[in-house]
């Protein structure tokens, strides 16, 4: 059922005397297992920030604490400067479950209204309100449909609505993508842009973390191992440029010993009978790679430089992919 529940996380880095979500040294156990371990971060007013990790990580049990959902073992929530899981925390979050909080046979207005009469919302304003989410998301054409008419991606705008309608200071949303089709999951993303509210983002997605969020937390065993700009985390943690090779039936092993010759070349290997080069700075090569190449006679059917991204600090944080 959608709600306004509450959290906060705790300061890593500096981000001013009050930031809207703090938590700090949250841990969690279910039996043996500790679910998470000592998690600390915020998240300042108007900033977008993600939390990413494979699953298992801890993020589900992160997210309910902040909401107000389950209570730390130990650990200190602020929201707005409330204590995590007051009744004033929770009014000032809004929550997106990643599984839909609607009611189908009803429609998008019908389900506003009920949820708007749960935060003691009536009259005049209530139906104000509804106007401006639904119009916010993108949906005041289809304001009278029932849910159960509505899109995958539809639906998951409506759950969106149903998270704003209170006007939260701080918006919780796990993986609204999720199986919607293209054009909604950029009608999402661009809603996402423009709310000018705090945001706590999960998704499997790197592409939307490096498009929405202002910073970028890694999660994995109950731990925050990382935590900083796409960029900063890219330069740390990403690795260096790949140069791609593609020689059919050329002999290797010459190209790869005169490569491994060339200045900023750190590291040349086969993958699947091409070659793999690692690089600080991969078009800065690129012309020498080919001169080495024509002098050994070798015919390259095609160069690729690819340069690190957020999943390669993943990978390289984790050992795991996003999804595993």
């Amino acid at each position: 059922m959608q709600q306004a529940v509450g959290g906060s996380e705790a300061v890593v880095t500096t981000l001013g005397p009050s930031p809207m979500l703090r938590c700090e040294g949250l841990r969690k156990r279910y039996g043996d297992r500790l679910a998470v371990d000592g998690v600390t971060f915020s998240i300042a007013e108007g900033e977008c920030y993600g939390l990413l990790g494979p699953n298992g990580a801890g993020k589900t049990t992160t997210i309910s604490m902040l909401c107000g959902l389950a209570v730390p073992d130990e650990g200190d929530i602020t929201v707005d400067g409330f204590e995590g899981g007051t009744l004033e925390a929770k009014a000032a979050v809004g929550y997106v479950p990643q599984d839909l909080a609607l009611y189908p046979d009803l429609s998008a207005v019908e389900n506003l209204t009920f949820f708007g009469q749960l935060y003691r919302l009536s009259g005049k304003e209530l139906q104000t309100r509804i106007g401006e989410t639904l119009e916010l998301v993108g949906l005041a054409d289809r304001g009278k449909d029932r849910i159960g008419t509505y899109s995958g991606g539809m639906k998951r705008r409506a759950n969106m609505a149903a998270g704003l309608l209170h006007r939260p200071k701080l918006l919780v949303l796990d993986e609204p993508t999720v199986g919607v089709d293209p054009q909604s999951r950029n009608a999402i993303l661009e809603t996402v842009g423009k709310l000018g509210i705090a945001v706590l983002y999960t998704t499997h997605y790197m592409e939307e973390a490096f498009k929405l969020c202002d910073r970028i937390g890694i999660i994995d065993d109950g731990h925050l191992i990382a935590e900083g700009t796409a960029d900063a985390l890219i330069g740390d943690h990403g690795g260096r440029d790949k140069v791609h090779l593609s020689c059919d039936g050329a002999d290797l092993d010459e190209l790869a010993a005169a490569c491994r010759e060339l200045e900023n070349i750190h590291d040349v290997h086969e993958v699947d009978g091409n070659l793999e080069l690692s690089t600080d700075h991969g078009p800065a090569v690129l012309s020498a790679v080919v001169a080495v190449a024509t002098r050994h006679g070798v015919d390259l059917t095609g160069v690729e430089v690819r340069s690190p991204n957020l999943e390669d600090v993943f990978l390289s944080l984790t050992g795991k992919e996003l999804r595993d």
